[in-house]
């Protein structure tokens, strides 16, 4: 579609962007009315917002406006399924500029679309608004199922702690982005589409998890989260956690530790949970850690010891 969104109009746009939309069984009314209706058997809604702007969370020449919808997309239905919940609906608040190209916006809808379906959710509406600067912002919704929802808050001593998904990895791409590559592509890929585990948040649930989250700001960060709503300290075991050998090989070439992104690294959306240690795990799940009655320590140590080094990220602090 050739053209400017000032030249389309705000309700072409929406014409536009709602045609390229599918839905699902949980959809009762879609885009195009006042509100949607979206069904809740649960009879509770699980709610998660999030904000991407222009130049703070993506970069135009490093990612396509598809990969900037599948992104904002994913981080946002991560949340839900690290609740214990299954990803039903998403809505989109969108500011672009009117001289963006027309391609930009559909492009975005694409990848919104297409990350909701690897969920089983689906985009249900949203609003248009004109800016100077492109910004994105998401609402996701999710169904329990009748399950209670997993929290931050129920971590105990004795638990042990283990992830699946990614950890590291956007980092990593971030740092080779930053340093003008496109290569090892599957780290590049990794920062700019991340690949949530949407499907493990339910089950975990199912197989007894007492804290969860996902990991957005960086492991230690995060599970710092859970550490204080808590009330307990983790201890992480580095020999535990396996780093791949382009990772360590990217490392050497910029001079970064790579256990620094595994653990400080974010927006892999890897989910994180505590389990009581008689729990037998999935394959797919990797035990990194356990729970202990809290200390005078951090809250979060590495091998018995602080984690000093700079890192997770704080939408107003100096560094990530």
């Amino acid at each position: 579609m050739k053209g400017t969104v000032g030249e389309l109009g705000e309700f072409g746009l929406i014409r536009e962007l709602t045609s390229r939309l599918t839905s699902t069984p949980a959809v009762r009314v879609g885009p195009g009315d006042d509100a949607a209706v979206v069904s809740a058997p649960d009879r509770r809604v699980v709610a998660s917002t999030d904000i991407l702007l222009e130049g703070r969370h993506f970069r135009r020449d490093w990612s396509t406006a598809y990969d900037v919808g599948r992104k904002a997309a994913a981080q946002n239905l991560a949340d839900i399924a690290a609740m214990g919940a299954v990803p039903t609906a998403l809505l989109l608040g969108l500011v672009v500029p009117a001289e963006l190209p027309v391609t930009w916006p559909t492009e975005l809808m694409d990848g919104l679309r297409d990350e909701c379906q690897v969920a089983g959710a689906a985009v249900v509406g949203g609003d248009v608004v004109r800016g100077d600067t492109i910004m994105v912002s998401i609402t996701a919704l999710g169904d329990l199922r009748n399950h209670d929802p997993v929290t931050r808050g129920g971590a105990q001593p004795g638990d042990v702690v283990a992830y699946t998904g990614w950890l590291g990895w956007s980092a990593a791409g971030y740092a080779v982005l930053s340093r003008g590559f496109r290569s090892p592509r599957a780290f590049v890929e990794a920062h700019r589409r991340p690949e949530p585990p949407y499907h493990a948040g339910p089950a975990a649930a199912g197989l007894g998890a007492t804290a969860m989250c996902d990991v957005s700001d960086g492991l230690i960060a995060d599970l710092g989260h859970i550490a204080e709503a808590s009330k307990v300290r983790i201890d992480l075991r580095s020999g535990l956690i396996d780093i791949p050998t382009q990772m360590n090989d990217i490392g050497q070439a910029v001079g970064v530790d790579p256990m620094q992104w595994v653990l400080t690294g974010g927006e892999d959306h890897a989910i994180v949970a505590t389990f009581p240690p008689d729990v037998k795990l999935p394959a797919r799940w990797k035990v990194i850690g356990e729970v202990l009655n809290p200390s005078a320590l951090p809250q979060v140590t590495v091998d018995g010891a602080p984690w000093h080094s700079v890192g997770g990220w704080d939408h107003f602090g100096e560094t990530e």
